[in-house]
C-alpha cells in the first residue's frame, strides 16, 4: 500500500454541496486546495501548472492506514434445518484452481468445499476427502453427500473428455450430527471462476441438477440460490422454503453463460436459465469502503473548473482531481469544457508493462507522478487488463484510488513529446483556454448521464478532450440532440464516441462485443450488459457510428507518435476558419508525439453518418508504416467497407459541418491535437485554427 494515497466519493459537485475525501496514510499528513490548470510536467511545455487556493478545511491531519478487500463473492444467512443427512448440490466452471466455492456453516458445524491444483476437497467438522482437480473453463457437476455416518464427495464432468482423469468419488466417515439451525453461506470466496446453482436437498438419495424445478416440485428443495433470478442486480435469491436470500460482494460477473447454454439465444434476458452462472474473481472491487476522513464543502461563489485536493507529508504527496461545475441550471461562461470522466474511468489504474528503466529516469527528472499500476495492484486495473483468471475486466469503479487520474501521470516514455492521455492530457485544453481568454464552464460525463440535455443547453458551445471514448446512450442522446438543437461541438479528439458502456452509480460495465481494437474480447453470448441488459460493444455496432455526431470517427492507430495535417481546398464562406494562418502543413510539433496528427486517427465517411455538406479543412499526411487500419473497417485483409484501400483509410481529418437545427460541429479527428497547442507560446497555427473556431462557436 501506498504511504499516503486518497479517492472522493464523486468527481464532481457544484457550489453547496461537499465532497468526502477518503484517505489512507501512514503518517500524518496536510491537505489543502489546488487549481489544476496544466497537468504536464515535460519542462520543454508550460510545465505543471497547480494554484493554490484558500480552503478552510485545510491543515493537518492524523494518520490512519486503511485497507483494501479486493476479490468477490456471494453471502447469505438465515435459518435451515437440514437434519442429519442432506445434500449439497451445484455446478462449477473454474478458470484458476484456488478459492472455497462454497462455505456452509450451520450452528457448531461447517462444510467447506475448496480448489486447489491438488484436487476438489470437501471438509466437514474435521473429515476430508478429495476428488481429482477439475480442468480450467470446463463445467462439472459437483454433490457433497451428509449423512449415515459418511462425508461423500463426487465430480462429475459434463463434458467429459477421453483419457481424462477429472472425474471421481471420495468418502470418509463423519461423524452424525443434527445440520440444524443458525446459517451462514458463502460463495465463491477467493475463487476465479463461475459457479451455478448451489443447491441444498434433504437426504442423502441420488440426485442431480438436470432438473431443479423439478426437485422444488417434489419438496425435496431446502435451499436453491438461482443465480438467474435478478440478474441486473446484486442480489441472490433463494427460491427454496427458508428464503436465505443474499448479496454479492465487490461485484462478480453476471449475465455469464452458464453450463446449459447452447448458444440457441445471446441475450440473457431471452433465456435467463442459459446465463445462471456468476463469474468470481479475486482482484474484483466495487468500493474500497474507507472511511471518511474530511469533507470538502464547495462555497457558493467558487469558480467552475478543475481543482485538486493535495496531500502532503514527509516523502509523500497525492493530487486528488476534482471538478466544479456552475450552480445547477445555470452557465457562468458560454462554453462548457466536458471532461471525459467515463474514459478516465474506463481506463483507471491501467497496468501496460511499459514502465521500464529509462520511463522510471524519466519521470523522476521530469519530478512527475511516479506512482505506475506496473507497481501497484492494490487497487485492481483498468478495463484494459485481464483478471488473474486471463478474463476481461469488465467492470470499473470511481470508488478508489485512481493513479492514472492524477496531475504528472506518463502514460508513455514519449521520445518526441509528454506521453501523457487522458486527465493530464485534456490540461493541455483547458490551460490554452485560459491562457487565450476564453471563460468555460466545466461539466462531466457522468453529470451529462444524469442530467441530459438540460446540463448542455445553457451553453453555446461544448469542448471535448482528447479521448472522449466511453459513452452511455444517456450521454449520446444529450450530445446529438445539442447539436441538432442548435449547440456548437468541438471535438478535440480522436477515437471518440466509440464504446458504450453501461453506468449503475460510480460503477461502469463494458462488454467488448465483436468488431474493434481490443485489449480482450468478450466471450460469444456475452454481449449484453447484465446492468442494463443491452447490447454492448462499439456504438458503430450498435448503429450509431461517431460520424453521426461530429463527422468523423476512428479509423486508423499506430505507436504514439504525431505527423501533421495538410491543408484541404476550403469553401469559401468557411475561409474564417483560416484567417491569420498561412502555412499549408500545420501542426507537425507538440507535446504529444511530437504532432497534431497522431496515435488514433478519425476520418469523416458519408456512408457511416458523415452529414452531407460537411468540409473536409485538413488530412494528415506521412504515418509510419506501424499504423495500421482499424479492424470494424476491414472486411479482408486489405478490402475494406467502403471499398478505399485499406491504407489509405490510416489518417486524421479536420472537419466542419452544421445541422438543419442551425448547430454546428469543428472535429480534429487526432488524440495528440491538443498537445500541440501551447507550442511557440501558444502562437502557431493549430492554436490559431481552435481559436477561430471558439471565437464564432461562442458568439
Amino acid at each position: 500500500m501506498l504511504p499516503l494515497i486518497g479517492y472522493l466519493d464523486r468527481f464532481s459537485a457544484r457550489p453547496g454541496e461537499a465532497l468526502a475525501v477518503k484517505v489512507s496514510a501512514a503518517r500524518p499528513y496536510r491537505a489543502d486546495l489546488v487549481r489544476i490548470r496544466h497537468a504536464d510536467p515535460n519542462p520543454a511545455g508550460p510545465g505543471m501548472r497547480l494554484i493554490p487556493v484558500e480552503a478552510d478545511w485545510a491543515g493537518e491531519y492524523p494518520a490512519r492506514e486503511q485497507a483494501v478487500a479486493l476479490g468477490s463473492h456471494g453471502e447469505a444467512e438465515g435459518r435451515l434445518a437440514l437434519g442429519r443427512a442432506f445434500t449439497l448440490l451445484l455446478r462449477l466452471q473454474p478458470w484458476l484452481q484456488g478459492g472455497v466455492p462454497l462455505a456452509l456453516e450451520v450452528g457448531d458445524h461447517a462444510l467447506r468445499l475448496s480448489l486447489s491444483p491438488e484436487g476438489l476437497r470437501a471438509e466437514a467438522d474435521g473429515a476430508a476427502c478429495t476428488v481429482p482437480a477439475p480442468l480450467p473453463r470446463r463445467w462439472y457437476e459437483v454433490a457433497v453427500r451428509i449423512g449415515e455416518g459418511r462425508l461423500r464427495l463426487s465430480q462429475r464432468a459434463l463434458s467429459p473428455i477421453a483419457g481424462r482423469d477429472d472425474e471421481g468419488e471420495a468418502e470418509t466417515a463423519l461423524a452424525e450430527a443434527d445440520w440444524s439451525g443458525a446459517a451462514r453461506i458463502a460463495f465463491g470466496t477467493g475463487t476465479d471462476g463461475r459457479l451455478e446453482d448451489p443447491l441444498l436437498l434433504a437426504g442423502i438419495a441420488p440426485a442431480g441438477l438436470e432438473a431443479p424445478e423439478a426437485l422444488l416440485a417434489e419438496g425435496r428443495v431446502l435451499a436453491w440460490w438461482d443465480f438467474a433470478e435478478g440478474i441486473h442486480t446484486q442480489t441472490i435469491s433463494d427460491r427454496g422454503p427458508g428464503a436465505l436470500h443474499g448479496r454479492l460482494v465487490n461485484l462478480p460477473a453476471r449475465a455469464m453463460r452458464g453450463s446449459r447454454w447452447t448458444g440457441a439465444e445471446h441475450c440473457w434476458r431471452h433465456a435467463p436459465r442459459h446465463y445462471a452462472a456468476i463469474h468470481f474473481h479475486t482482484d474484483d472491487l466495487a468500493d474500497c469502503g474507507w472511511e471518511t476522513a474530511f469533507t470538502v464543502p464547495i462555497p457558493p461563489d467558487m469558480r467552475s473548473g478543475v481543482y485538486g485536493v493535495r496531500l502532503r507529508a514527509e516523502g509523500a504527496e497525492d493530487i486528488i482531481p476534482f471538478y466544479v461545475l456552475p450552480p445547477r441550471g445555470e452557465a457562468r461562461a458560454p462554453i462548457a469544457f466536458l471532461a471525459s470522466t467515463f474514459t478516465y474511468q474506463a481506463y483507471a489504474n491501467h497496468a501496460r508493462g511499459n514502465f521500464d528503466a529509462a520511463f522510471r529516469a524519466r519521470v523522476e527528472a521530469w519530478g512527475a507522478w511516479p506512482h505506475n499500476p506496473d507497481d501497484h495492484h492494490d487497487f485492481t486495473h483498468s478495463t484494459y487488463n485481464r483478471h488473474p483468471d486471463g478474463s476481461g475486466i469488465g467492470f470499473t469503479t470511481r470508488l478508489r484510488p485512481i493513479l492514472t487520474m492524477r496531475p504528472g501521470f506518463l502514460t508513455f516514455d514519449d521520445p518526441r513529446g509528454s506521453g501523457l492521455r487522458h486527465f493530464p492530457a485534456d490540461s493541455h485544453i483547458t490551460d490554452w483556454l485560459e491562457e487565450l481568454g476564453f471563460a468555460f464552464d466545466v461539466i462531466t460525463d457522468e453529470d451529462l448521464d444524469e442530467e441530459g440535455l438540460a446540463l448542455l443547453a445553457p451553453y453555446k458551445a461544448v469542448v471535448t478532450g482528447s479521448h472522449p471514448e466511453y459513452h452511455t446512450q444517456g450521454t449520446l442522446d444529450a450530445l446529438q440532440s445539442y447539436v441538432d438543437g442548435g449547440g456548437r461541438l468541438a471535438y478535440l479528439g480522436g477515437n471518440g464516441f466509440y464504446w458504450k458502456v453501461a453506468r449503475r452509480g460510480p460503477v461502469l460495465e463494458l462488454r467488448r462485443a465483436e468488431g474493434g481494437i481490443r485489449a480482450w474480447a468478450a466471450e460469444p453470448g456475452e454481449y449484453w450488459h447484465q446492468f442494463d441488459g443491452a447490447l454492448g460493444g462499439l456504438w458503430r455496432r450498435n448503429g450509431r457510428p461517431p460520424q453521426l455526431l461530429c463527422g468523423v470517427g476512428f479509423s486508423g492507430q499506430g505507436a504514439f507518435e504525431g505527423s501533421h495535417y495538410r491543408r484541404l481546398p476550403t469553401p469559401p464562406h468557411l475561409a474564417w476558419i483560416w484567417e491569420g494562418i498561412e502555412p499549408a502543413v500545420i501542426g507537425n510539433f507538440g507535446l504529444s508525439g511530437g504532432g497534431a496528427a497522431g496515435f488514433e486517427l478519425d476520418r469523416a465517411d458519408p456512408l457511416l453518418g458523415t452529414p452531407p455538406g460537411t468540409a473536409i479543412l485538413a488530412r494528415s499526411e506521412a504515418h509510419q508504416p506501424h499504423f495500421v487500419t482499424v479492424p470494424e473497417e476491414l472486411l479482408g485483409r486489405l478490402t475494406t467497407i467502403n471499398g478505399e484501400p485499406a491504407p489509405d483509410l490510416v489518417r486524421a481529418e479536420i472537419v466542419y459541418g452544421e445541422t438543419a437545427g442551425g448547430g454546428a460541429f469543428f472535429s480534429t479527428g487526432s488524440i495528440t491535437f491538443a498537445g500541440s497547442l501551447s507550442h511557440a507560446g501558444y502562437v502557431n497555427p493549430v492554436s490559431r485554427l481552435l481559436e477561430n473556431v471558439l471565437r464564432r462557436f461562442s458568439l
